[in-house]
């Protein structure tokens, strides 16, 4: 069994936890998630923690720590919430957001529209940063992924999408020679 799995996922008080018919559905204030926990994985739920409990094969065994993270992720996106912001630059690049459509100039020869999927909330500020944010962390981060997609930074100059904070390992150009 991993360590992640044997880890008991703390219950917030606003937070509700039913378990039924292999369906986990998780209810807080930002509001509700389902997931449906696979057969070789038990859950034993208290008033204050749940615990993943696997079975004796090695596929339970296996399973346990990723339905412990799954479990806890789903917990704290109700509870609190999931963002990711992504930043623009480039010359002329720039975003706008229009009801739940993210509009973009990359430097192409149109603009890119990008339709958010329930769920994500979007914010542009000073049209070169987007925060996106939802209670599903993978959704979020998938999200994130597709949006950077469309234009990720180039090698040379770092023009394009990127992740806030991620360090970008830039190319040295062409030097002349005389």
């Amino acid at each position: 069994m991993s360590r992640v799995g044997k880890m008991p996922v703390p219950i917030p008080e606003k937070v509700n936890v039913l378990y039924k018919d292999r369906v986990l559905k998780v209810q807080g204030p930002k509001g509700t998630l389902e997931r449906t926990i696979h057969p070789e994985v038990e859950l034993e739920i208290g008033k204050k923690e749940i615990r993943v409990r696997p079975s004796e094969k090695k596929e339970g065994r296996a399973l346990s720590g990723l339905t412990r993270s799954l479990i806890f992720n789903m917990v704290t996106g109700v509870e609190k919430g999931f963002e990711r912001v992504l930043e623009i630059s480039g010359i002329g690049y720039r975003a706008a957001l229009s009801g739940n459509r993210l509009e973009m100039n990359l430097g192409f020869s149109h603009p890119v529209r990008f339709e958010l999927p329930e769920g994500i909330n979007a914010t542009v500020d000073r049209n070169t940063i987007i925060r996106l944010s939802g209670i599903d962390k993978a959704l979020v981060g998938q999200t994130a992924a597709s949006i950077r997609r469309i234009r990720p930074p180039e090698p040379y100059k770092g023009k394009g999408i990127k992740y806030a904070g991620e360090r970008l390992h830039l190319k040295a150009g062409k030097t002349g020679t005389k």
